[in-house]
């Protein structure tokens, strides 16, 4: 390889760096030279106060890096799969993909388990998806917009302004605050949106070198779950707006996928579930995106 130095590029919160350093750590199983690690400010870490959805969606917190990435001065971005939007920004290549931390969901308050919480409790969640599919088990909650960081959320449930928040659980783990979950919430109870739990590693199209090198670290599990969702999504071209999950996992030789779709108003409930060869997992994810599409009648769009 010709480069001696690699800069990669990451939002500057504490969970995003801690997921550049863990990209950091496997490259440099592979690669001498020097690695930097460069913290970009994201649109969506400038705004924590409104709703992704109406500030522009997924891409405030890729856009940046990748504007950084097209003009060369980072060589690799490193991102929480999840944060994505579903198609790639034209001249650049996600294609690597580090082992896939847990997809699951928790629930934090204090110690109050969510079935047990009292009527008309205040429960955080910025997602419209994790809000429509509590509200199946707890329509008699409210369920109010909650942005920031985990430890940021955290703070917030503690000073009292919420009775308990919905985080992804590979967040938590990453950032050591296990001891704070109350409760787990299985796949089947909530299904995850597409990627979470995946850090993804994009690079530009044309830079051979550095995809020859990120393929020694890639996982192929995870690039396989990661395709498969991700396509489900591009098919439905779902933005922050869509409340939709949708979560493959890999037994033997077959790919079982499982994806819910909600109407915009959350009151209709599209679900499929179907297993295939994982060779033919792109066909998969092509069905049920379509199955999904057609069943809903757009009805999950503005």
């Amino acid at each position: 390889m010709q480069k001696n130095k690699i800069i990669i590029g990451s939002r500057g919160s504490k969970l995003a760096l801690i997921y550049a350093e863990k990209v950091h750590r496997e490259l440099k199983k592979h690669f001498n030279g020097e690695l930097i690690i460069k913290k970009i400010i994201t649109s969506g870490d400038q705004n924590q106060k409104d709703r992704l959805a109406n500030i522009g969606g997924k891409g405030l917190f890729s856009k940046k890096i990748e504007e950084e990435l097209l003009d060369g001065n980072i060589d690799l971005a490193v991102h929480a799969l999840k944060d994505m939007p579903s198609e790639e920004t034209e001249g650049l290549e996600t294609n690597c993909f580090l082992k896939r931390n847990s997809p699951e969901e928790v629930f934090i308050s204090k110690g109050i388990k969510f079935e047990n919480l009292k009527s008309n409790s205040i429960i955080g969640t910025s997602s419209y998806r994790r809000e429509y599919q509590l509200k199946k088990k707890r329509s008699d909650l409210n369920y109010k917009l909650i942005r920031g960081n985990v430890d940021t959320r955290i703070k917030k449930l503690e000073n009292g302004e919420y009775d308990g928040i919905i985080l992804s659980k590979a967040g938590v783990e990453a950032l050591g605050q296990q001891n704070k979950i109350t409760e787990e919430f299985s796949l089947d109870e909530l299904i995850p949106c597409a990627g979470q739990g995946i850090i993804a590693i994009q690079c530009r199209k044309e830079d051979n070198d550095l995809i020859e090198l990120l393929e020694k670290i890639n996982n192929s599990n995870a690039r396989l779950s990661a395709k498969t969702e991700r396509k489900v999504l591009k098919i439905l071209e779902g933005d922050c707006h869509t409340a939709v999950g949708v979560y493959s996992k890999i037994e033997g030789e077959n790919l079982n996928l499982t994806a819910e779709l909600f109407s915009i108003d959350g009151k209709k409930r599209y679900f499929i579930k179907s297993t295939r060869n994982l060779k033919l997992y792109d066909e998969l994810a092509d069905e049920m995106g379509q199955k999904l599409k057609n069943d809903s009648k757009g009805s999950y769009k503005k």
